[in-house]
């Protein structure tokens, strides 16, 4: 078992390697994977999110406005499905995939926190393509960060506590980045309204 990554109020463990070949397995994704550009209610502003995403699984998920009803399964998504759940130690039944194309691209500080993720949801992070700096910050002690870079073929389960207790982001980079494919693993407890 890999170290908890997190010093408190949760726990976050990354997993190398798991993923066979993730070059080729982020070309294939690229390629049949269902992109959208979503706005989002963001501070009471719509705004463009800097990412593609697409929202795969059972169950359909509503986040900052955006509605996601669910696409069936691929099958090329159900290896890292079975990959996820078998880390994470829990059944997954959604995923939603985010494009990073480049440096531009990002996800500001947030939790996953929908009330149909249940109390202290479990997230399994598959990463695949270019290494990019994840960032944790604990809610109540803003001083408290941690900083990874997740390699291709990575998975980081986020496990009880690290929603509850922890904001995460991966943040813009003006380095010369090639893109980045994140599909975050999650279980709906309820239907999205």
């Amino acid at each position: 078992m890999t170290a908890n990554r997190l010093p408190k109020d949760g726990e976050a463990y990354l997993f190398e390697n798991v993923v066979a070949a993730p070059e080729s397995v982020l070309a294939r994704l690229t390629d049949v994977v269902d992109w959208r550009q979503e706005d989002a209610r963001i501070m009471g502003r719509t705004v463009a999110l800097p990412r593609l995403t697409a929202w795969y699984g059972d169950a359909g998920y509503r986040y900052s406005g955006v509605d996601n009803p669910p696409q069936p399964w691929l099958d090329e998504l159900l290896p890292l499905k079975a990959t996820a759940e078998r880390l994470a130690g829990v059944g997954f039944n959604s995923v939603l995939l985010n494009l990073y194309r480049d440096g531009s691209d990002s996800v500001a500080w947030h939790r996953d926190a929908e009330p149909a993720l249940g109390p202290d949801p479990i997230i399994a992070s598959l990463s695949l393509g270019a290494v990019r700096r994840f960032k944790l910050r604990h809610r109540r002690d803003k001083g408290l960060t941690i900083d990874l870079d997740l390699p291709p073929g990575s998975c980081l389960v986020m496990g009880p506590g690290s929603q509850v207790h922890w904001l995460h982001a991966l943040p813009k980079t003006a380095k010369p980045v090639g893109p980045r494919l994140n599909l975050t693993f999650r279980r709906i407890l309820e239907p999205a309204a």
